[in-house]
C-alpha cells in the first residue's frame, strides 16, 4: 500500500449509493453461496488478543481508524488474513 493510493481520494459517489434501495444493488457478478461454499468454510472464534505497542506508518494507521471505532479489529484481521496466506506458502 503506497501512500500514494491512500492520499488519493475516492471518486465512488458515495451519496448515489447511499440512496440505492437495496433492489437497485446490481448483484449479478456475485456468486451465489451454495452447499459447496459453506462445507468448504471454515467456524472461526476469536482467540485471547495479546496486547502490544506497535510503529505504524502514520497513513496507515489513519486509513485504518477511518473505516470506524473497530480499526484495531480490523487491524487484527488484516494481520491475521496476511499471516495464515503465508504459513501455507511454507508449508
Amino acid at each position: 500500500m503506497s501512500e500514494t493510493n491512500l492520499k488519493k481520494p475516492s471518486e465512488t459517489d458515495w451519496a448515489r449509493i447511499d440512496r440505492l434501495a437495496d433492489d437497485e444493488i446490481d448483484t449479478s457478478d456475485i456468486p451465489p453461496l451454495d452447499d459447496s461454499f459453506f462445507s468448504a468454510a471454515k467456524w472461526r472464534l476469536p482467540g485471547k488478543k495479546t496486547a502490544v505497542t506497535l510503529s505504524v506508518d502514520a497513513e496507515v494507521l489513519k486509513w485504518f481508524e477511518a473505516q470506524g471505532a473497530d480499526f484495531q479489529q480490523r487491524i487484527n484481521a488484516a494481520l491475521r488474513i496476511y499471516a495464515e496466506a503465508h504459513q501455507e506458502e511454507q508449508r
